[in-house]
């Protein structure tokens, strides 16, 4: 186990080193910062200037270099717009990000894991035609639209819920539920999938005729071998609400990094986007080597390949 450990976490290391490299070399070739910080009119001096004062004038691996070095201090350097550090803004918005895309995995596993065994141990029945049937409308409806029928519904119509800010607990409710629309289908196909095929197995067959309580049988032996893709793909569901967040924080005008993202990148400040990027590159990274740890424990077998 400590091997397989090791080996993880040095390809996990590889990953966020080639990962902040190539945001860094995108965003650097996307344009000409110093005429984008000194204003489309502004003198040749200026922006020569202004070139310098941000090390802009230096080849793309030292700047890159000085900027790893830094980072890997805390130091993002500072926005181009907000009275603040970089890094002092990404962690005051985090926890909001954070505690979305938390909620909305939860919401997300609470709908999909349930739906996935019901519709795998009753196949083929309407149960399972109305899990399918919701499995395609959750993927073809736009989780933006979710959520303006949400705030439709249950925030101007029947006023129960906040529609904007970040004010209290209430006010991560819908957009959590929009986040996790998105999520629930696959993670229920992937699910019935897992216990369509765990169902049939001969260890299954051979709990039963032992005569043992179909809850024991589903949830000990089924599900626990059914639910290693799962974690795997739940980890990923969960990168992908960190940053795809930013769509839900806008409609709902939540203070998170993904709202800020929009802002950054509206106003081109550059640190504050290389800072988000570099975060959840890094939330990736860590979520995925924690999963494969996981699964290893879960599933022994993947320890030896």
């Amino acid at each position: 186990m400590l091997r397989f450990a090791a080996r993880r976490l040095l390809l996990a290391l590889a990953v966020a080193f080639t990962v902040s490299a190539i945001a860094f070399m995108l965003l650097r070739l996307s344009g000409d910062l110093a005429t984008t910080l000194a204003g489309q009119e502004a003198r040749a001096e200026d922006v020569e200037r202004i070139r310098q004062q941000f090390g802009l004038d230096q080849p793309l691996i030292l700047q890159y270099g000085d900027w790893l070095w830094r980072a890997l201090r805390g130091d993002f350097g500072r926005s181009l717009f907000y009275p603040e550090s970089v890094g002092a803004l990404i962690r005051d918005r985090l926890p909001n990000t954070a505690l979305l895309a938390s909620l909305g995995l939860l919401i997300a596993l609470a709908f999909s894991i349930p739906l996935g065994m019901a519709a795998a141990f009753w196949r083929n029945s309407w149960i399972d035609r109305m899990a399918l049937m919701l499995a395609v409308l959750g993927q073809a409806m736009p989780n933006f639209w979710f959520a303006l029928l949400l705030v439709f519904f249950f925030g101007m119509t029947l006023g129960w819920l906040p529609i904007s800010g970040t004010d209290g607990f209430a006010n991560f409710i819908m957009p959590a539920m929009a986040l996790g629309w998105y999520a629930t289908p696959v993670l229920m196909r992937l699910t019935r999938a897992g216990m369509v095929d765990v169902l049939a197995a001969d260890y299954v067959r051979t709990a039963h005729a032992k005569g043992l309580p179909l809850r024991v049988v589903l949830i000990k032996h089924a599900l626990r071998n059914a639910v290693v893709p799962v974690v795997a793909l739940a980890a990923v569901q969960f990168g992908n609400m960190l940053s795809g967040s930013v769509v839900i924080e806008t409609v709902f005008a939540l203070q998170g990094i993904g709202y800020l993202a929009w802002e950054s990148i509206s106003r081109r400040d550059f640190p504050v986007v290389q800072g988000i990027l570099l975060v959840v590159a890094l939330f990736y990274v860590v979520l995925t080597l924690l999963t494969d740890l996981l699964n290893a424990w879960l599933d022994p077998r993947i320890r030896s390949r």
